[in-house]
């Protein structure tokens, strides 16, 4: 990797990069094409090349928790995390789901060394919510739908202060809404998709200001770091 930031030598340690600055950081990693689609026929992986799981590999090293919503859990076909090297344990996946519509007999679930976290409002239905209890540690935060501030604190109050989120859209919206965004991590894919595919934040518009980091170029993918100004 070459970087294109005047303050960072070449061939950069990701992990100091990327450190992060604080404990309580929620940081947002996402990769879109050059016109600016978050995904290819239906899945970021087919954006993603091989630097760009590189650097998503590094961030997941280190983030206490991994949250996600339902819509992309579902898409991707969420697996539990996998143990970096220096870790004693791999960070939990968080799912944010309203409906709870989740399969909780996959992997995610059955097989996580760090139990799965389910976050979900107070009008998931009833047998939804037991079934999610009985695989994973459960955070209701919210009453008709999640309130993104409330699901924050809740894992902060965990110990889980150092948040990757990695969308979708819609979710990366609601925190960006909420004015919880501390940091984007943008990873620009050369390539030109067009198509439906919504951008990295689909929801009501907002305005959150952002300074750049740093830029990275690995075979003409782009890696940004913003943080909030």
């Amino acid at each position: 990797m070459r970087s294109l930031y005047p303050d960072v030598r070449e061939d950069p340690p990701l992990e100091e990069l990327y450190a992060y600055p604080r404990d309580a950081w929620l940081r947002v990693n996402m990769v879109a094409s050059v016109d600016g689609a978050a995904w290819l026929d239906g899945l970021s992986g087919g954006l993603s090349g091989k630097a760009d799981r590189r650097v998503f590999g590094v961030l997941r090293g280190l983030a206490d928790v991994i949250v996600a919503g339902a819509a992309t859990v579902r898409a991707e076909g969420y697996r539990p995390a996998r143990r970096r090297p220096g870790r004693d344990a791999p960070p939990p996946i968080a799912v944010v789901s309203a409906g709870l519509d989740l399969d909780f007999g996959a992997p995610l679930f059955t097989e996580a060394e760090s139990r799965t976290i389910v976050i979900t409002c107070e009008s998931a239905p009833a047998d939804r919510l037991a079934s999610a209890a009985g695989c994973a540690e459960v955070i209701v935060a919210g009453g008709d739908r999640v309130v993104p501030a409330r699901a924050l604190a809740a894992l902060r109050e965990r110990g889980l202060g150092r948040v990757l989120c990695e969308g979708g859209p819609r979710l990366n919206a609601q925190f960006a809404a909420a004015g919880l965004i501390d940091e984007l991590c943008l990873t620009v894919s050369p390539m030109l998709v067009g198509g439906p595919a919504a951008r990295i934040l689909d929801g009501e518009g907002c305005q959150v200001p952002l300074t750049l980091a740093h830029m990275i170029e690995d075979d003409g993918t782009l890696f940004h770091r913003y943080v909030r100004t």
